[in-house]
């Protein structure tokens, strides 16, 4: 028995050492399609394949916003209600900059308040939580009303911070059913603060979540909630899912 061992490991030590192949490599077998060539751009750049939604300049991206103020190379939240995408999205990774006011005013939800709403039904909070206390799942970074949080990562008043947001949006049954749970993942100036967190249903302020059945792709809203809120630096791009697993060919009796 020892002398058999050995001699399997002599073998596999040789194979080893010769590049020889001990074991055929395994394959999935499944034909998938090449990825695309993208430039990733840098911090300051949007990938290749990224739709700029606010370079800056200008609002043309969007509907509305009537008293956003666009000056110095942002937009700053203003007039009586937020700004919608002329354009609509499912599966997507939303990079979107902003800041709070610098002079602190208010407290809890009454300071630096906005969102980011993906399908106009499914919001990341944006707050000055920054030594401001309020309602854990209703603090920056949170999943309205759902999700606190894994980690507080806000800078302090005025300074810019950065999202990047990777939804995937719920699937729905033709009866209107729930197939699957959209999902957030979220990094806050870098660090993860949700982790592939699925939803309830709509993050709502007046009721419990719960899901309701619409359309495959809506715009992209950002709240105005009555503080002078900044943003710059906004950019989507669409996310194609992998065909499933289930796709796999079956093996050969």
């Amino acid at each position: 028995m020892r002398r058999s061992a050995s001699l399997l490991i002599a073998i596999a030590v040789g194979c080893l050492l010769t590049g020889a192949v001990l074991f055929e490599e395994w394959k999935s077998g499944i034909p998938w399609i090449e990825p695309q060539v993208i430039d990733p751009g840098d911090a300051e750049t949007p990938h290749s394949d990224a739709i700029v939604l606010f370079d800056g300049t200008d609002l043309s991206a969007w509907n509305e916003g009537e008293g956003w103020k666009v000056k110095d190379g942002f937009v700053e939240a203003g007039g009586k209600q937020g700004i919608t995408t002329k354009e609509k999205f499912g599966d997507c990774q939303l990079h979107i900059e902003w800041a709070s006011p610098e002079k602190v005013s208010g407290k809890g939800q009454g300071r630096g308040n906005s969102g980011v709403y993906f399908m106009q039904n499914y919001e990341i909070q944006i707050l000055d939580s920054y030594e401001n206390e309020t309602y854990f799942d209703g603090q920056c970074g949170s999943i309205y009303k759902q999700y606190p949080p894994l980690v507080n990562a806000t800078r302090p008043p005025g300074e810019w911070q950065t999202y990047d947001i990777i939804f995937t949006a719920p699937r729905f049954q033709e009866d209107g059913s729930l197939k699957t749970p959209a999902a957030f993942t979220v990094l806050h100036n870098g660090v993860l603060i949700q982790n592939h967190a699925e939803l309830q249903g709509g993050t709502f302020w007046h009721k419990p979540p719960e899901y309701n059945k619409h359309a495959d792709k809506l715009p992209i809203h950002i709240q105005n909630h009555g503080n002078n809120v900044r943003f710059r630096n906004i950019w989507i791009r669409n996310v194609e899912q992998l065909p499933a697993r289930e796709d796999e060919p079956e093996e050969e009796a």
